[in-house]
């Protein structure tokens, strides 16, 4: 899988970085005792052994930049020890007196801050960006409108071109199947689907599970006999244009707060994931084929009136 360059930059920044800090400990162990005002160690050689952990560690990114996306476990480790380090420096600082032996001064923490703080949001970074192409389910190649409404058939084996045709059809692309906010729009679906269905207007769903759970997931809320469409590679969610979201709109606040109503209060819930975690979501008009009103989400919380978009 390709790596964005930025990816790279980042593991070879704290490879440099590891490699260096940790030689320097190596070859002169008692240098940042004597910066900090802290007491030497009594076996300077065990220090050195950090030196060499940590230039070990070092040996580690620059292999994970090479293909920071295959290699992700290794920046995991690492982001684990920046964040344990400081946990262990806390520590210390409240269950020791400073002076008495064991402890270390307070400006031993500039340590902690170039060691490990300054790195948890690139590693943190990394690690998103390698978790959602190892995730992307998506076909390479982006087809036309046209010939994904052709290709893409229902449970009854109708194209949306067919399903369309002569008439208005509301397709409505959910997000993964244990996403809080999919079950919310089902339900939704459940209760607007008699209005939009006087109206002329029929109504089909894409999913991005296997059609036996789809069928399972869309019983629930009495869709069963609603045309629904498996799309597991997302050819059609792309042809449509819907993309994978950001972070801020996949985790933004308003995200996590409409999430805790969506599953508490409304008792939606959540479900183990099934499609990619990473796809947004929208609804849209389309008749004869060809698209006549457009509703994608700018964040995965966002709640479409299907009624309103549905109106010929």
């Amino acid at each position: 899988m390709n790596s964005p360059r930025w990816m790279t930059h980042v593991m070879w920044a704290a490879a440099i970085y590891n490699l260096t800090w940790g030689a320097w400990v190596v070859l002169r162990p008692l240098d940042l005792f004597k910066w900090t005002g802290a007491a030497l160690p009594l076996y300077p050689s065990i220090w050195q052994c950090v030196g060499m952990i940590v230039g070990v560690y070092g040996i580690g990114y620059a292999i994970a930049a090479s293909d920071p996306v295959r290699h992700w476990p290794i920046t995991f480790v690492g982001l684990l020890g920046k964040i344990f380090g400081p946990i262990g420096f806390v520590w210390m600082l409240l269950t020791t007196t400073q002076g008495e032996p064991g402890s270390l001064p307070l400006s031993w923490g500039w340590t902690i801050v170039f060691n490990d703080l300054i790195w948890w949001i690139p590693f943190a970074a990394v690690l998103n960006q390698a978790a959602k192409i190892s995730a992307d389910p998506r076909e390479t190649d982006v087809i036309s409108v046209a010939a994904a409404n052709a290709r893409s058939v229902d449970q009854r084996g109708r194209s949306i071109s067919d399903l369309s045709q002569g008439q208005s059809l509301l397709i409505v692309f959910l997000r993964h199947s244990g996403c809080t906010f999919c079950r919310e729009a089902l339900q939704d679906l459940k209760q607007q689907r008699a209005t939009i269905e006087a109206t002329g207007v029929k109504i089909a769903i894409v999913h991005m599970s296997d059609e036996a759970d789809g069928a399972a997931m869309m019983s629930g809320y009495g869709l069963e006999d609603v045309s629904r469409i498996s799309d597991p590679t997302c050819s059609l969610y792309r042809a449509y244009e819907l993309q994978r979201g950001t972070t801020s709109q996949l985790l933004g606040p308003s995200v996590w707060w409409r999430g805790f109503v969506a599953a508490i209060v409304n008792r939606h819930g959540l479900g183990p994931l099934g499609g990619d975690g990473f796809q947004m979501p929208g609804a849209f008009l389309v008749r004869d084929g060809q698209l006549i009103r457009s509703y994608r989400h700018q964040t995965a919380a966002d709640r479409p009136d299907y009624c309103e978009l549905a109106k010929n």
